[in-house]
């Protein structure tokens, strides 16, 4: 099985204390920034960054959805890290500063592939498409923290 990776980033126009507060935000401001993609958002435990559980369903297709339930922990500052406990997938947030007024966020996701022909499918294609949600969810970021 080879190691899938998918990465999107964007600058986004707030500093990066006000950023790295809303990506830490479980209950309020994440299901407000995810996209059509997921469904069935929900806070097991915790609730802001570290030591939080989280459930959500990712529809990458129609006909592919991901049922994940997310342990949070953040091993450095500005890091969230979200390891999937049903599955390899682990995203890592990351924000850093990008001027006074402005920081870059980061998302990136790996899990492992399948093999044969349909990992070649999957390293393909998988990456591209959850970049494609991923720039969603970081303009619904920064238009959140904004406001």
């Amino acid at each position: 099985m080879a190691q899938v990776t998918a990465t999107a980033e964007r600058v986004v126009n707030a500093p990066a204390d006000r950023v790295r507060a809303a990506v830490a935000d479980y209950e309020t401001t994440r299901p407000t920034i995810l996209t059509e993609h997921y469904s069935d958002y929900a806070v097991r435990s915790g609730g802001q960054g570290a030591g939080t559980t989280v459930h959500w369903k990712l529809a990458a297709t129609e006909k592919r959805v991901r049922d994940v339930l997310a342990e949070v922990t953040q091993p450095a500052p500005g890091q969230l890290v979200e390891r999937d406990t049903n599955s390899s997938m682990v995203t890592t947030w990351t924000v850093t500063p990008a001027g006074d007024a402005a920081s870059t966020v980061t998302i990136t996701t790996t899990w492992n592939g399948a093999g044969g022909i349909g990992g070649f499918f999957e390293r393909t294609f998988a990456p591209k498409g959850l970049k494609r949600i991923y720039d969603g969810v970081l303009a619904n970021l920064d238009a959140a923290v904004q406001k």
